[in-house]
C-alpha cells in the first residue's frame, strides 16, 4: 500500500451531531510525538490547546469541504447519528486534508475544549438525542486552555505502574483529570502510560502556558515524563 505522506501541522475538530444538523466545536492542537520538537514515536497525545489561532482561517473551508459532507454523506446512506464526530486533521500547505474519523471526544482534545465550553453538556446531549440540536447555541469562554500530559517514563514503550502519585490536591486542582492511575491500598499509584492531565485556563497562550507548566511542577512521581513545549506554537 502507497500512502501519501501529509507534511503539515495537526488540528482536531469536534462536532455535536444529531442528523441533519450539527455543531462545530472550538478547535484544538495536539501534540502526537512523546518528545519536546515533535521528535520520538507518536503516542496518543501528550497534550493539547485551544483556541489555535494561527489555523483558524481553515475553519470555514473545514466545515464546508469536510464536514458538512460527512454529515450528509452519513444520512445519505441511512445511517442515523447521535454522538460526537471527530474529525482529525493535517492542515498541510494546500489545504486541510483528514487523517481520521472517530465517533467520540479527543483525548487530551476534550481537555482543553471542555473547560471552555460555557453551556450545559447535559443540555446538549438531551437535545442531541432528541432531535432538537438546532435549538442550541454554543457559547465559548474567550480564555485559552492548555492541557500537558504527565506520561510513565518509556511511554509508548515499555513502562512501569504501581508508583506513588503525590502532590495533588482534590478539591482544589480542579482541572487535573486522572488518565492511568488507580487507588491501591489508601495510596493513588500509576496505572498506565498517559497517567494524569494537567490543564489550566488563562486569559492568553503565555498565561495558560505558565499556569499549568506551574501546576505540574507540584506533582510527582518514579520516572515522570512530560513534553515542555505544549502550545509553544500558539505563541
Amino acid at each position: 500500500m502507497i500512502e501519501e505522506f501529509l507534511d503539515g501541522e495537526e488540528m482536531t475538530i469536534l462536532s455535536f451531531v444529531s442528523e441533519p444538523d450539527y455543531l462545530t466545536m472550538v478547535p484544538s492542537q495536539d501534540h502526537k510525538p512523546v518528545f519536546d520538537g515533535d521528535r520520538g514515536p507518536n503516542t496518543g497525545g501528550m497534550g493539547a490547546y485551544s483556541p489555535v489561532p494561527h489555523l483558524e482561517k481553515w475553519l470555514s473551508e473545514i466545515e464546508k469541504m469536510i464536514i458538512d459532507p460527512m454529515v450528509k454523506g452519513l444520512q445519505k446512506e441511512n445511517i442515523y447519528f447521535q454522538g460526537i464526530l471527530y474529525t482529525g486533521l493535517m492542515i498541510t500547505k494546500e489545504e486541510p486534508k483528514v487523517v481520521e474519523f472517530n465517533v467520540r471526544f479527543g483525548n487530551p482534545e476534550a481537555q482543553v475544549i471542555r473547560p471552555r465550553l460555557q453551556n450545559d453538556l447535559l443540555e446538549i446531549l438531551e437535545a442531541s438525542t432528541e432531535g432538537n440540536l438546532h435549538s442550541i447555541k454554543l457559547t465559548w469562554k474567550q480564555d485559552v486552555c492548555i492541557c500537558v500530559i504527565l506520561t510513565s517514563g518509556g511511554y509508548p514503550g515499555e513502562y512501569k505502574t504501581g508508583s506513588p502519585i503525590s502532590g495533588l490536591k482534590p478539591g482544589v486542582d480542579d482541572l487535573v483529570f486522572y488518565a492511568g492511575t488507580e487507588i491501591f491500598g489508601t495510596k493513588l499509584v500509576t496505572n498506565g502510560g498517559r497517567v494524569l492531565n494537567v490543564s489550566s485556563l488563562g486569559g492568553n497562550p503565555a498565561q495558560a502556558r505558565t499556569q499549568t507548566y506551574e501546576l505540574l511542577q507540584n506533582i510527582h512521581f518514579e520516572n515522570l515524563h512530560y513534553r515542555t513545549d505544549i502550545a509553544s506554537k500558539a505563541l
